[in-house]
């Protein structure tokens, strides 16, 4: 069960072909839009009915352009989410009481848990980010800042908090209709916790090492990679990489920009500037190039785009963040919001980009200085691809099943 963009659902399809490989019946449940994702891999798929790009093309949704990351926008975003997952309490039912457990995302844990508790079903989490407190960082939705050891745990229990407050109202009724007694706030979590809840959480322990204080129970496996087997380039992007140089991927993925126009052009400027062809992915922001120098593109598999690189400009969220790890490519990173830029302190802390660019302090001179040397310096490239060989050799799928099994399921 999962909710959100594209990236918190495409990892589950890999994990989920890697389950069903290992003999397990599984089903994807999220959003309709997202059921191509599934196609071939085996994996079932149960719809949900809100649709996140129509969300945040709404006027609601919309509003969140103009607003700065931090804590403020991360309460917007809450008191968004919060008008829309009641919506999705009935699928989320259904699709449980055709299951023996639940594999339960971050983004829908609340709700899950609670579910699973209703129907008497073993449940284990899949976390994306280390959302767990920690005193060795602060919590990823507020970006990179860290505020010391007691200030970062406390932190991350806030936002765990107001992460709680955005299901507070859907709760009480879907308790209720399974016959389970009201509880107070934050209830839920602390048996949790005392029960020493499993969770696994998909990324690599070479980009994050498990933090020393977290209790037993909260675990890394490594990645999980978007099923795309049978995936293949599109013509049109094989025959631009045979035209010339490596050329630079720049995409945002499912971020939303106020201003797709002046930004793509910013965007060719820049990579104009530095002598570099680019591959532009119009994303949930519309990007757009022009010219025998660039090339748009809609959906490709990253992991058949990437190695062909020179560099991968992206808005750092975790699954393409990964993407570019695996492909072993220097980064620029350009962190939109909420955890993006803790994913992209990461990336200039393994040495595989030169500098974080927050997309709201992008300039074309800054883009084009870190375009330079994230391309020409050779370090940049080296540590990436030693990077890179390290991460393909993990087995992020195994843990899960592990995992599994000592639930029984």
């Amino acid at each position: 069960m999962t909710a959100g963009s594209r990236g918190d659902v495409a990892p589950f399809t890999g994990l989920g072909h890697g389950l069903v490989r290992a003999g397990h019946d599984v089903t994807l449940v999220t959003h309709a839009r997202f059921e191509p994702l599934v196609s071939g891999s085996g994996v079932r798929f149960h719809a949900l009915p809100v649709d996140p790009r129509a969300e945040l093309e709404s006027p609601r949704g919309r509003a969140l352009h103009r607003s700065a990351t931090g804590p403020g926008k991360l309460l917007k975003l809450a008191a968004m989410a919060r008008a829309l997952v009641g919506r999705m309490t009935d699928d989320l039912v259904a699709a449980a009481r055709q299951s023996d457990v639940l594999l339960v995302a971050a983004a829908i844990a609340p709700l899950g848990v609670t579910v699973a508790e209703g129907l008497r079903l073993p449940s284990l989490g899949l976390h994306l980010q280390p959302i767990a407190p920690t005193r060795e960082f602060g919590p990823p939705l507020l970006g990179d800042r860290s505020w010391g050891a007691t200030a970062n745990r406390l932190a991350g229990q806030g936002v765990n908090l107001a992460v709680e407050r955005v299901y507070s109202a859907a709760l009480p009724a879907l308790r209720a209709r399974l016959g389970l007694p009201a509880v107070r706030a934050g209830a839920v979590r602390r048996r949790l916790e005392r029960e020493g809840w499993p969770v696994q959480h998909g990324f690599s322990p070479l980009v994050v090492p498990r933090p020393h204080d977290w209790r037993p129970g909260l675990d890394v496996a490594g990645y999980w990679w978007p099923y795309d087997d049978g995936a293949r380039l599109p013509d049109a992007v094989r025959d631009f990489l045979a035209a010339g140089p490596p050329p630079v991927f720049v995409g945002l993925g499912s971020a939303t920009v106020p201003d797709p126009e002046g930004l793509s052009a910013l965007v060719v400027r820049a990579l104009r500037r530095a002598g570099l062809r680019g591959v532009i992915q119009r994303g949930w922001g519309g990007l757009t190039a022009d010219g025998d120098d660039m090339l748009t593109i809609g959906e490709v598999a990253h992991s058949l785009l990437f190695p062909h690189m020179a560099a991968v400009v992206h808005h750092a969220g975790a699954g393409t963040t990964a993407a570019g790890l695996r492909a072993g490519v220097p980064a620029v990173p350009v962190p939109v919001q909420f955890d993006e830029t803790f994913w992209a302190s990461r990336l200039v802390t393994l040495g595989v980009a030169p500098r974080s660019l927050p997309l709201r302090k992008v300039t074309e001179n800054a883009l084009t200085a870190a375009l330079n040397r994230a391309v020409s310096h050779p370090s940049y490239r080296a540590r990436a691809q030693s990077l890179g060989t390290s991460i393909r050799a993990e087995d992020g799928v195994t843990p899960v099943i592990t995992a599994l099994e000592r639930l029984g399921g």
